[in-house]
């Protein structure tokens, strides 16, 4: 890992056709694998290349360095999580202790999931987490829980809600992190989410919340 930090992460281009897509899809898959497979201690733009079947100046006409594709895949996965939240806590069709309740459950399956590779991409964070697109990058799951707060805590101030969707998020994150350290079966998910959403109901209700 001798890259140095806030080294630059932006893609070089973006693929406009679609052998140049096929291209980046690829190169993408195969640093997925280097990065499961060898981890970010070992994670290189030579092996990904090679893993790949492309050449280094094939990868390096989009990807500066290794922080920049670590960043692509860390920006594509906080994506994912990110609908995923939003289409449960969107859903006003469930109760909003419901839609609490069936967001901690995909969040820690997601977490047991991907713990591996969501692992490594912690242990590569250093590479970038200080650039400035990182913010960018995660501003969309953050929003998504404070766009929830906004409908359940309607009277309390912006700089309440925001506070309060800075705690859920960092709770989820640490706590799925730590939770999918080790290797857990369905069951244990499932009474495990139970209780962490029922302790985030019981905090959002001491709040003014109406929860049914």
């Amino acid at each position: 890992m001798a890259e140095p930090r806030n080294t630059k992460i932006s893609e070089r281009k973006r693929p406009k056709q679609a052998r140049s897509s096929e291209l980046v899809s690829a190169i993408l898959q195969a640093a997925t694998q280097v990065l499961e497979l060898e981890g970010a201690a070992r994670f290189t733009t030579a092996r990904v290349a090679e893993r790949a079947g492309v050449s280094i100046g094939s990868l390096y006409q989009y990807f500066p360095n290794k922080a920049a594709i670590l960043f692509r895949l860390q920006s594509e996965e906080w994506q994912r999580t990110g609908n995923l939240l939003g289409a449960i806590l969107r859903n006003t069709a469930n109760t909003p202790r419901q839609r609490l309740h069936d967001l901690t459950l995909a969040f820690l399956h997601s977490e047991c999931e991907e713990a591996a590779m969501r692992t490594a991409l912690n242990d590569a964070a250093p590479l970038y987490r200080d650039a400035p697109e990182v913010q960018e990058a995660r501003a969309a799951g953050e929003n998504v829980i404070g766009d929830f707060l906004c409908e359940v805590l309607p009277q309390s101030e912006e700089s309440e809600r925001a506070r309060a969707a800075d705690l859920l998020n960092s709770t989820l994150g640490n706590v799925g992190k730590h939770f999918s350290e080790s290797p857990r079966t369905p069951a244990q998910i499932q009474s495990y989410a139970q209780e962490m959403a029922e302790m985030f109901c019981a905090w959002i209700r001491e709040k003014g919340a109406n929860l049914q």
